[in-house]
């Protein structure tokens, strides 16, 4: 697993590095700490003797102008901001290959194109927080990713510990591609023992209009049509808990009606769930009721806990028109 934290300096930050030690994450993985410093006023102008010693290399305004930045004191700050975050994840995690980096300019494109040349698998950053430095307000970025990024995209929250309460996981699901791919993920963590899944799946039940319920074969058949759904919602939950138990997980089906939007923030808040976990786009199920996308971008903005939205990052087609 290629590992990208956002980090700022908030409260906000550090509670999302924390809460990665309930992530099911692997042994071993490679993760890089970005910290991002957004300067919106032009740097002072540098002294004629850090001009002549910075144009030496530099191959033109702009490059000239890079290499001013990359050594002013916004973008050293955001260094010391992204090395203590990797000095914390590594003592959490220290099989793993942990580096850090700091850059200036927008933070959106920078984490994105970051994401991008270093493929990495999941994203992670804070639901909310402005950074100690003032600079980059997070909550807006992290909605930004959730939205643009390739590859799957946490939203990290994080929660008083309690001894011996177990991590508690829910999976939502609709049957579509994305929500199995969501379902994999999990299945393929490294859980702590006594770990807990519940795997949610929300019907939105139709419903006959004044007339149509004075009607027997409306009555009759929205009946049949609701019955058939909640049938194949049944067999979709306990399908995927045989795979979670299969990992040995403590798994167990979860129906629930009404807006899934509502319904899984709702899951969560009453069950004290860790995190959610939800396909990135998708349709929920054989009629079409709702686009999975909107229901994520949702769930990540109003729920009390972690949401990791789960992409499968599409193979790169290279100029034989073969992936690699």
């Amino acid at each position: 697993m290629r590992l990208l934290i956002a980090y700022d300096g908030s409260d906000c930050a550090d509670a999302a590095l924390d809460d990665l030690t309930h992530a099911g994450l692997p042994l071993n993985g490679e993760a890089l700490v970005m910290s991002v410093a957004e300067v919106w006023l032009p740097p002072p102008p540098p002294s004629a003797f850090e001009i002549v010693e910075m144009a030496v290399d530099a191959k033109g305004p702009m490059a000239l102008e890079r290499k001013y930045m990359a050594s002013s004191q916004a973008v050293q700050d955001a260094d010391a901001l992204a090395a203590k975050a990797a000095a914390r994840f590594q003592a959490n995690f220290p099989s793993w290959k942990v580096q850090h980096e700091s850059l200036w300019g927008s933070a959106n494109w920078e984490l994105f194109s970051k994401s991008e040349d270093w493929k990495a698998d999941l994203i992670v950053a804070g639901s909310h927080g402005r950074s100690a430095l003032g600079r980059l307000l997070l909550g807006s970025i992290s909605q930004w990713l959730l939205n643009e990024a390739r590859c799957s995209v946490r939203i990290a929250r994080g929660k008083l510990d309690e001894p011996d309460f177990p991590v508690r996981v829910i999976v939502a699901l609709d049957g579509s591609k994305n929500a199995d791919a969501a379902l994999q993920e999990v299945a393929s963590r490294n859980w702590p023992d006594k770990s807990e899944v519940r795997v949610v799946v929300v019907d939105q039940l139709l419903e006959t209009t004044l007339v149509g319920s004075l009607i027997p074969p409306v009555r009759h058949s929205v009946e049949e049509s609701n019955q058939e759904e909640t049938e194949y919602s049944r067999k979709l939950a306990d399908s995927a808990v045989e795979v979670l138990r299969a990992k040995g997980l403590r798994a167990e089906p979860w129906i629930l009606r009404g807006d899934p939007k509502h319904a899984l923030v709702y899951a969560a808040e009453e069950w004290r769930a860790d995190c959610i976990f939800v396909g990135a786009t998708g349709l929920t199920n054989r009629v079409e009721k709702f686009f999975l996308g909107s229901v994520a971008a949702a769930v990540a903005a109003r729920a009390h806990c972690s949401v990791e939205v789960v992409r499968t990052r599409k193979p790169e087609i290279g100029s034989n028109g073969h992936g690699h």
